[in-house]
């Protein structure tokens, strides 16, 4: 509680608003902060003078690509025209606050969102991973709800590469330090590969958090002389001009040079502030919060100000500091992580110094809401900082970039997979099938997931190698929620329309084989430089294809997060929007596995299987190959397929989403679960076999039944108006594909599981 701000070595010469006033043609850094000259002229307007530094310094992070979305945000606001309810109810926040918030009914609501961390990621992996888990743990936070999952969507440059060795490990281990540290299940996520990705891995972030509906919480200012208080750990340079700068640039072919401006997480802090957070909720002492992510108080500020009701005024040189040293423009700045913001009302004030003393957290008064209806803050009593406070944080340039569809697309989506060599006979297609199964895409991720605790706080029913992750909610009912993430960049990149949607849809499917009830949406949208009119159209074609999806099954959009300028040089990431679905699970108990079971069941494939195989993990593995059109997707049929699953809850013995590598993926994955094998025949799925082995049609998952439940589940198939053939049945030691070839299940266990051990030690 002590230890405020002294004053900098440059206090002498502080550009206080009244200097800023007096000389007008003072020379600004604003290119190098990332502003071009027709913003810093608007800004000029706005003031009606030049800016001081420390308003230079907040409008350039908050006008950064980063936090103001300028170039996507004529694309996301068609999310608004998505009706905001849910199956179980209503949405009790969206779009524009720190995180969706969805009713699950029992007087429990959720809220989840998922965002990016890439560019720090690769600067320095450790902690960019890190501090991505500990940003998006505050935003749930900041909601009022008590986190309790995490996922981590990972992607990276081909396995065998250089650089992946350097980012990989460095990623995995900040992820799982940090969540592991926090006590947080990490129950899912992705990791793929790519040689897109390399210079620029995409380490995307999820938190899953659990509240009543009367513990919401939301960021805004409002009652004037209420006190503004900043607490947690202190503010130190780590992460000056961070992520809201980093991710607004490319990365050139000289590799990472930013590495000052990555934040450093400890995450013991965000433990002590998690707990202290929440009982501040519980003693009622809190009229409103704000975490501090992304341009730190510079956002925390201005937002909280812009979305209350009048202004407010700060004294920066209250702020307690790791580095004495630091100027106002770089406290104002700073990216230190493991800091929350809260407005509170006189007579709370003790109460609150006083909860967070007990646990250990520093916290100071730095400021009070007032009704001028500006942002003021000073400096040793000199006001450094006069300005109206939603032009910093909502009115921040609007860009309608020029989007064209590439002169390369037609050619693109002409050189269709389908016309590729393919395996014909037992022994190829057996050989395909342990390829693929090695493959990096396919293979075990155990080396990943074994870093994190899937299982801590003993409330994980479902986490990965599962096809989604679920945690129980209430002890009680054991009401609780499915998540899953998924984006396959190649269908993205062959129809960037299509393959938003796809994302969503097998998402959804991933929630609904475990029987949840899909729910709502959150997304990251990771795309190349906007500045691009072929990425920029990749994603208004992404943004419109996932609003269309979602208007038709029934899901809104609860937030998310854009993460552009992904590329190094001229070479932009496949377009990867990463789309998140949460589902309701009255009864956790009664959930469907993703593996086979017991021996002896019968196996029923779901769904009709096409010729399909554009884009798909074979022609990627086998030929080095991306062109054609993506599989055809049928959003009602979706539909009708997840409320089957539903209705297959304490019927069918497993289930099993068809997607990268098809069947053949899903029969080995789910003999893998407990060792059990399998009988098949393909006669009734397609007539040719390599097609009905490994083609990628949606639409299908693989359901086990006992022989006594066989007739009722094809009954309720028919009735629900999906396709459903029996192919097999489960049992033995090998995967038995008649008339073509048999594999022991522990022989294709091991080439699945030798592959990222073998790389990376």
């Amino acid at each position: 509680m002590t230890d405020a701000a002294a004053p900098a070595e440059t206090i002498s010469v502080l550009d206080t608003v009244e200097r800023a006033a007096g000389d007008p043609d003072r020379s600004q850094p604003w290119a190098d902060l990332g502003l071009k000259e027709d913003e810093y002229t608007r800004i000029r307007e706005i003031l009606g003078r030049r800016p001081t530094s420390s308003e230079l310094a907040m409008y350039s992070v908050m006008w950064s690509e980063h936090c103001s979305y300028k170039s996507s945000k004529v694309h996301l606001r068609q999310f608004s025209e998505i009706p905001q309810e849910t199956r179980a109810g209503k949405m009790l926040a969206g779009i524009g606050e720190n995180a969706g918030v969805i009713d699950i009914g029992q007087g429990y609501a959720v809220t989840f969102k998922v965002e990016s961390h890439n560019h720090p990621s690769y600067v320095e992996p450790h902690q960019g991973a890190a501090t991505g888990i500990g940003g998006i743990v505050r935003d749930i936070l900041a909601m009022g709800a008590r986190p309790v999952a995490v996922m981590d969507p990972l992607r990276f440059g081909p396995l065998d590469a250089e650089d992946t060795s350097r980012v990989l490990p460095g990623i995995v281990e900040g992820v799982g330090h940090y969540g592991n540290c926090l006590g947080l299940p990490n129950i899912g996520g992705e990791a793929v590969f790519d040689a897109t990705y390399l210079g620029n891995p995409l380490v995307n972030a999820l938190c899953v958090g659990v509240l009543r509906h009367e513990d919401l919480h939301l960021a805004k200012a409002s009652g004037a002389g209420n006190q503004v208080i900043l607490y947690g750990a202190r503010t130190g340079g780590d992460g000056i001009g961070g992520v809201s700068v980093l991710a607004s640039e490319t990365f050139d072919a000289d590799g990472p040079a930013k590495r000052p401006s990555v934040q450093v997480g400890d995450p013991f802090m965000e433990k002590l502030l998690i707990e202290c957070t929440l009982e501040l909720f519980a003693a009622g002492v809190v009229a409103g919060i704000q975490d501090l992510g992304g341009a730190g108080l510079s956002c925390a500020t201005s937002e909280l100000a812009s979305a209350g009701d009048g202004g407010m005024h700060v004294e920066l040189d209250k702020v307690l500091l790791r580095d004495s040293t630091l100027a106002p423009e770089e406290i104002l700045m700073s990216e230190s992580q493991e800091r929350m913001m809260a407005v509170v009302e006189p007579d709370d004030v003790a109460g609150f110094l006083a909860i967070c003393a007990k646990w250990d957290v520093e916290a100071v008064v730095i400021g009070e809401v007032t009704d001028t209806g500006r942002l003021e803050i000073d400096w040793h009593g000199e006001r450094v900082v006069d300005v109206p406070p939603r032009t910093v944080a909502h009115d921040g340039p609007v860009y309608e970039r020029p989007f064209a569809r590439p002169d390369w697309q037609d050619g693109l989506q002409a050189d269709a997979a389908e016309a590729l060599p393919r395996p014909s006979g037992g022994d190829e297609l057996r050989e395909t099938l342990l390829r693929l199964v090695a493959s990096p895409n396919l293979c075990d991720k155990s080396w990943i997931t074994d870093q994190y605790d899937r299982y801590v706080r003993g409330n994980t029913v479902l986490a990965q190698p599962s096809d989604s992750g679920m945690v129980r909610v209430d002890d009680e009912t054991n009401l609780g929620v499915a998540v899953s993430t998924d984006c396959n960049g190649r269908f993205a990149k062959l129809d960037p329309y299509a393959g938003a949607q796809l994302a969503l849809a097998e998402s959804y499917r991933n929630v609904a084989t475990g029987g949840a009830v899909p729910l709502a949406v959150s997304d990251c949208l990771n795309f190349g430089s906007p500045e691009d009119p072929a990425v920029m159209w990749q994603f208004a074609e992404a943004c419109r294809g996932l609003k269309d999806a979602c208007l038709e099954l029934g899901v809104p959009v609860t937030g998310g997060n854009v993460s552009l300028y992904n590329q190094t040089g001229e070479t932009a990431i496949l377009p990867t929007p990463v789309v998140a679905v949460l589902g309701v699970v009255e009864d956790v108990t009664r959930r469907t596995p993703t593996g086979f079971e017991s021996a002896g069941d019968q196996l029923v494939l779901l769904g009709t299987t096409r010729e399909e195989l554009s884009g798909s993990e074979w022609a990627h593995v086998v030929h080095g190959h991306l062109g054609g059109r993506p599989p055809a997707l049928d959003l009602a049929g979706e539909q009708r397929l997840a409320a089957l699953l539903a209705d297959l809850v304490g019927v069918a013995s497993s289930a099993h989403d068809l997607s990268d590598a098809g069947l053949a993926q899903a029969l080995a994955e789910s003999t893998f679960h407990r060792g059990i094998g399998a009988t098949v025949s393909l006669a009734e799925v397609h007539e040719d076999p390599f097609v009905a082995l490994f083609a990628e049609s949606t639409g299908r998952v693989l359901v086990s039944v006992s022989s006594d439940a066989l007739n009722e589940l094809l009954a309720r198939a028919s009735a629900h108006d999906v396709p459903a053939a029996v192919i097999g049945r489960t049992g033995g030691d090998d995967l038995v594909v008649e008339g073509q070839f048999t594999l022991p299940v522990a022989e294709a266990r091991a080439a699945w599981a030798a592959t990222l051990p073998a790389v990376l030690g």
